[in-house]
């Protein structure tokens, strides 16, 4: 009697990244321009990709894929954040809460798949380059997007229908800046077990299939370069893999701090900033990670820039 004459939560409060007054705009200054900047270096780049028939290449449809999830990751968490940084009102519905969880975990689920095809492009281009046009052709990269995106928005929506079985009565107060999964099984009234055993299978299997892949791609093509004779050769291969190396790090990093790790793992605050950094930090540096040691999107900008 007493679990049924609890009341059921159907809206949340999210206690955003501070409680302490003096700091709010401030950050949402600092987060604005964050968020400006990821957009504009992401749709930027899928614009310039668009734009220079010279790009319209799978290499750069699927740079342009990746700047794509970026600018969803970001947006399904920066604009309310920055909302709730100058409201006193930081109360999110049921259903808001679901759809951006949706959207997030739709994002960086592809975002984990177009890795992979983006290191399997790299491994042919250096370890078969005479056969990369036949193996990696405009039709395949198409599919290979498609199909990372569809991976994504059902494993999103697995997750989200799962929700539904769970009930919140607990508390309203999500001590977060978005409605990450984990939290709101802190305030269900229903254990969720089922949804914890299946966040960490699926979490477990693709992070570490997906970084597996992109390891073995990656051992793959530093063999392949130690053998090349020609230094110039090298230096090359190494400058166009290490952008997309950097990227990896940054990403799987965060994720695995996050999902894939002991239940002694880092304190709540530790976790915050984990998810700070892979929801609004790495959206703004994919962009210019990848484009300012690119030669070509250089100087595709520039010829743009000069007309």
């Amino acid at each position: 009697m007493a679990e049924e004459n609890r009341t059921l939560v159907t809206e949340f409060v999210l206690t955003g990244l501070t409680d302490r007054p003096g700091l709010q705009v401030p950050l949402f200054l600092v987060f604005l321009l964050v968020y400006l900047a990821t957009m504009v270096g992401n749709l930027g780049l899928i614009a310039l990709i668009w734009k220079d028939a010279r790009l319209h290449s799978p290499m750069y449809l699927f740079l342009g894929s990746l700047a794509f999830a970026d600018a969803c990751t970001s947006t399904s968490v920066t604009p309310k954040m920055l909302i709730n940084f100058l409201s006193k009102n930081h109360v999110i519905s049921l259903f808001e809460c679901m759809a951006q969880f949706y959207f997030f975990g739709s994002s960086a689920t592809t975002e984990c798949f177009l890795l992979v095809v983006m290191a399997y492009d790299r491994y042919v281009a250096i370890c078969s380059p005479l056969s990369y046009p036949v193996l990696i052709s405009n039709g395949l990269c198409t599919r290979g997007i498609g199909v990372s995106y569809f991976i994504g928005f059902l494993h999103s929506a697995v997750h989200v229908g799962l929700l539904g079985r769970l009930t919140f009565c607990k508390s309203n107060i999500i001590h977060y800046f978005y409605c990450e999964i984990l939290q709101l099984f802190k305030v269900s009234c229903i254990h969720p077990v089922v949804n914890m055993l299946l966040i960490l299978i699926f979490s477990a299997f693709i992070q570490v299939f997906t970084f597996m892949a992109i390891i073995i791609s990656y051992s793959c093509i530093l063999f392949a370069i130690l053998k090349k004779r020609s230094e110039k050769c090298r230096s090359k291969a190494f400058s166009t893999c290490s952008a997309h190396l950097l990227s990896v790090s940054l990403f799987y990093g965060t994720l695995f701090c996050m999902y894939v790790r002991p239940g002694s793992g880092p304190a709540e605050d530790r976790d915050r900033m984990y998810s700070l950094f892979y929801t609004i930090i790495i959206p703004l540096l994919n962009p210019f990670i990848y484009s300012l040691r690119n030669k070509e999107v250089i100087g595709a900008l520039r010829k743009i820039m000069k007309k």
